[in-house]
C-alpha cells in the first residue's frame, strides 16, 4: 500500500517494527510508515489512519492482535488519554532501553558523532528503583469539563483539554488531599477556574511541591486576581493537612501559556520548603528550580561529579546553577565553585542553600554567564581560569554565546547535564568541532514511564596526535608501486 492508496480512516494490519522519540509505534504498511500512540515495539496491532503526509502517515491504535512480550498493563486508567506519560504500557526495562537509544541516535545524527564513537562511550543506563510516585513537583490547570463542573488533572496529550484526575500516579499521594480541597472551596464559594480563551475566570493552576525527606508540602495557586475570595477559610483547610509548610497565591493576569507570575504572596506559614539531596539540605521557593525526582538526582549528580574527576585542586564554574544543587555537590571536593544564573530569586536561595551546609568555598553571581565570566576575567583573572565547566542548561539547551564563552573559557574538562539529548547534542557539534572530544556519556532515567530522559557527558580538551615520520626511498619502490 502507497500513499495515494490509503485514505484517512482506513484500517491497517502492521507490526511495530520501532518507536520514535516521542513513543510512538512505528510500522508499515506495504512499506509505508505510520506513527501510532499506544502501540509498542513488537505488537502486530489494527490501526485507523488519521492523518497522512507524503511519506509517512499518523495512526489511532484500533486492536491489539498480538501483544508485544515487552507490552504491559498501564496501571493508570488514564493513560491513553492524558498527555503526562508515553510509556507506560512498555515494561520497565524497555523504557531504559527505549532512552539509552534515544541518546544514542541523537548523539549519531544530530551530533554528528560516528556510532563506532558513541557506542564507545556510553554507559548502561541508570534506572530507578521507584518508577512510580517519584515526582516532588507538579502544576495541575484548573478548567470545566464538557457538563460544567470545575475540574483539575492534567492536558490531554497535544491540546488543552483536561483530563480530570486528582491521583496521577507520578505525584506524592497527598496531591489527591490537597487538590480536592481546593475544590470543594472553589464549589463551595463559587470561585470559577480560569477560561483560556474569554481570559475570565480566577484560578488557572496550582503548584505542589513535596519535600521527600522533610515531608514539608508547598501549594501556591496561580491566580487571575491579586487576591482570592475566602483566603483566610482556604488557608485554613489547607493547613490542617500534615506536613503542610506554605500556601502562597502567584499573581498571572497574562493572557499567556506561561504558568507562574513572577508575584508571590504568603497566604499561610514560610515562603519555603526545605529538602535534602544526599546530606545537603536546600531551601526551594515556588519560582525555584529543583529536580523532580529527588532519588534519582542523587544518581545524577553523583554522576556528574565522578565525570568531573575532582581532586580537591580544582576551580570549577557551575553555570545555569539554579539554586546551587550541583553547585555545592561540587564544592564538597572542588577547591572553589562559581555559580551564575540569572534569576535573581535563585541565587539568593544558593547563597542561603550553601550558608545553611556550611560551605565556603561556593560563591554565587546573577547574571548572564558570559558576562560575569568577562568581568571576573578583568577582576579576577589568577582566579577565575577553570579546570572545569559544568552545564545544565533548560530544555532549549546553551545559548549560543555561551557557548563561545565556554570555549574562550579553555577548562581541561566540560560536563553537560541535559534535560534534552536533542539540544544537548546539537550543542556537543559546536563545542567538539576543535577543542573538544566526546569522553563519557550515560542516560539517566528521571522521568519515569514519559520519553524525557536526563544525560550526563563529559567533554575533554583534544590533544594533537602524535606524528610518526617515515622516510620512503622511492627509488627502492618500483614504478607500478611508486605511481598506485
Amino acid at each position: 500500500m502507497v500513499k495515494n492508496q490509503m485514505k484517512k480512516n482506513d484500517l491497517v494490519r502492521i507490526t511495530i517494527s520501532d518507536m520514535g522519540i516521542n513513543g510512538e509505534g512505528i510500522g508499515k504498511a506495504d512499506g509505508f510508515p505510520l506513527f501510532v500512540k499506544d502501540a509498542v515495539i513488537g505488537d502486530e496491532i489494527v490501526a485507523r489512519v488519521t492523518k497522512l503526509k507524503k511519506n509517512y502517515g499518523f495512526g489511532r491504535l484500533e486492536e491489539i492482535i498480538i501483544k508485544s512480550p515487552v507490552r504491559c498493563d498501564a496501571p493508570c486508567k488514564f493513560s491513553r488519554q492524558c498527555g503526562g506519560c508515553q510509556l507506560q504500557a512498555l515494561k520497565y526495562s524497555e523504557q531504559l532501553r527505549f532512552k539509552h537509544k534515544k541518546v544514542r541516535n541523537n548523539l549519531i545524527h544530530i551530533g554528528g558523532f560516528s556510532s563506532a564513537d558513541v557506542e564507545a562511550v556510553m554507559e548502561e543506563p541508570i534506572g530507578s528503583q521507584k518508577p512510580f510516585h517519584y515526582r516532588n513537583k507538579a502544576q495541575f490547570p484548573f478548567g470545566k469539563d464538557r457538563d460544567g463542573n470545575t475540574v483539575t488533572g492534567f492536558f490531554q496529550g497535544r491540546s488543552h483539554n483536561i483530563v480530570a484526575n486528582t491521583d496521577c500516579i507520578l505525584g506524592v499521594e497527598v496531591n489527591k488531599e490537597i487538590l480536592e480541597c481546593i475544590l470543594s472551596y472553589m464549589k463551595e464559594f463559587e470561585v470559577p477556574p480560569y477560561d483560556e480563551e474569554k481570559g475570565k475566570g480566577l484560578i488557572r493552576h496550582v503548584l505542589i511541591r513535596y519535600g521527600f525527606t522533610t515531608g514539608e508540602i508547598m501549594v501556591c495557586i496561580v491566580v487571575n486576581a491579586n487576591k482570592l475570595p475566602e483566603e483566610d477559610i482556604l488557608c485554613e483547610r489547607l493547613s490542617k493537612i500534615e506536613k503542610m509548610t506554605s500556601v502562597s497565591i502567584s499573581v498571572n493576569r497574562e493572557n499567556t501559556n506561561v504558568i507562574m507570575g513572577n508575584k508571590i504572596r504568603v497566604l499561610w506559614g514560610k515562603p519555603y520548603i526545605t529538602d535534602y539531596i544526599g546530606d545537603l539540605e536546600f531551601r526551594i521557593s515556588p519560582l525555584s528550580f529543583y529536580q523532580v525526582n529527588p532519588i534519582q538526582t542523587e544518581k545524577l549528580y553523583t554522576k556528574a561529579l565522578e565525570y568531573a574527576g575532582l581532586t580537591g585542586n580544582e576551580t570549577v564554574w557551575d553555570l545555569y546553577c539554579g539554586i546551587g544543587t550541583i553547585s555545592l555537590f561540587l564544592a564538597k571536593e572542588a577547591k572553589k565553585v562559581y555559580g551564575v544564573e540569572i534569576i535573581p530569586q535563585a541565587i539568593d536561595d544558593a547563597r542561603d542553600n550553601a550558608k545553611r551546609n556550611g560551605i565556603t568555598n561556593a560563591e554565587f553571581f546573577v547574571g548572564a554567564a558570559e558576562d560575569i565570566f568577562t568581568e571576573f576575567m578583568e577582576k579576577r583573572p589568577d582566579e577565575a581560569r577553570p579546570d572545569v565547566v559544568v552545564v545544565d542548561p533548560p530544555r532549549k539547551g546553551c545559548d549560543k554565546k555561551l557557548l563561545e564563552t565556554i570555549l574562550n573559557m579553555e577548562p581541561e574538562k566540560i560536563v553537560y547535564v541535559s534535560c534534552d539529548s536533542a539540544t544537548l547534542a546539537r550543542d556537543l557539534k559546536i563545542l567538539c568541532e576543535d577543542k573538544y572530544r566526546l569522553e563519557k556519556a550515560v542516560a539517566v532515567d528521571q522521568f519515569s514511564q514519559t520519553v524525557h530522559v536526563e544525560t550526563v557527558v563529559l567533554l575533554s580538551q583534544q590533544k594533537p596526535d602524535d606524528h610518526i615520520e617515515i622516510e620512503i626511498n622511492l627509488d627502492e619502490i618500483d614504478a607500478t608501486s611508486a605511481e598506485t
